[in-house]
This record gives C-alpha cells, structure tokens and sequence, in this order.
C-alpha cells in the first residue's frame, strides 16, 4: 500500500520559515519523480516545485529564489524548505509521486501564513 504523508505545516508570520516533509512508503522511492503541488481556497492545484530520481529540480515563478526542495532518498522522504513566506503562500500543500506508469497523492498539510 502506498502512503505519502505530509507534515510540517502551520501558521507562520509574512516573512518567516516552514519546512515541510512527505514521507512515502510503498515505492522505490529513489525511481519516483517527485512534485510538490499546493491549493489555496477559490483557486486551483497548482505545481510549487518539482525534483526528478535523478535530482534535477523546477521551480514555479511565484517561489523561484524563496523555496527549496530536495529528497534523501535513504529516508524515503522529499522536502520543501519555504523561506521568506508571503500571505499568497496561505494553501494545502500537496505531495505528488510519479511512477513508471503510476501516480500518487498525499493528503495534504496546511499552510497559513498571517500576521
């Protein structure tokens, strides 16, 4: 059975820090593509970052210079390192995992970011 379980997720302050984890299991994890995707409320799925199996990484506009993502493929975990939050970041961030032929969701941790 596969599992991709988020966490790290809070109420932070504009301008402050979160990092986030998805753990998976039930995958060679080191095979997967892996996508970090968030959804604030009214708007649509939106893809935040992405890092491929073999370490390559993509970045949306909106976060290129403020957030990091990265995997440690001995723990089976990917990450999203949020710097220099604003309160357009406010969503449910999602963990996407691509397979061969498969893909699959996590169920999501909220982000709030407010003063």
């Amino acid at each position: 059975q596969v599992q991709l379980v988020e966490s790290g997720g809070g109420l932070v302050q504009p301008g402050g820090s979160l990092k986030l984890s998805c753990a998976a299991s039930g995958i060679t994890f080191r095979l997967a593509n892996m996508e970090w995707y968030r959804q604030a409320p009214g708007k649509q799925r939106e893809l935040v970052a992405s890092i491929r199996n073999t370490g390559s990484t993509n970045y949306a506009d909106s976060v290129k210079g403020r957030f990091t993502i990265s995997r440690d493929n001995a723990k089976n975990t990917m990450y999203l390192q949020m710097n220099s939050l604003k309160l357009e970041d406010t969503a449910v961030y999602y963990c996407f995992a691509k397979i061969i032929y498969s893909n699959y969701w996590g169920q999501g941790t909220q982000v709030t970011v407010s003063s």
